[in-house]
């Protein structure tokens, strides 16, 4: 989401604003051709600023189609990343090399971490870690 509109808000704005560009991007082809035809002696000239209107507008309405196939795909993206977020400690974050850090940098190893510290009398005899620690051999 943008700033609390829905991705389906957006892509709809989107979507206005490239038909809004293609709109006027097509009104310019066909105002030019109809200059240069009226400025053109021969059927030719005339055939040719007309074909060049047309491929302008094929141009412009391929690029409009574009435009509108990027939003969909970024409203997928979106809606995928709001409804169905990575957990942590799950995907390329967990599997990333480690950093080598240069002179002046501290780069914590969480591999390498103190492991929890061991149950006392005073917690209820569960570790920090929420678990219980294993039977000592007294039964």
């Amino acid at each position: 989401m943008q700033g609390g509109r829905s991705s389906s808000a957006v892509e709809a704005a989107a979507n206005v604003g490239a038909s809004a560009w293609a709109g006027k991007e097509k009104t310019k082809a066909v105002v030019e051709e109809k200059v240069a035809k009226a400025r053109a002696r021969d059927p030719a000239a005339k055939a040719a600023a007309d074909a060049r209107m047309e491929e302008r507008v094929r141009g412009v309405e391929a690029a409009k189609q574009d435009a509108m196939r990027h939003n969909a795909a970024a409203k997928e993206r979106a809606s995928a990343a709001e409804h169905h977020p990575t957990p942590l400690g799950v995907g390329s974050a967990t599997a990333a090399p480690p950093v080598s850090a240069g002179p002046g940098v501290h780069v914590l190893d969480r591999s390498s971490a103190a492991p929890a510290p061991a149950a006392s009398a005073t917690d209820g005899g569960h570790s920090a870690t929420g678990g219980v620690p294993p039977a000592s051999g007294t039964a």
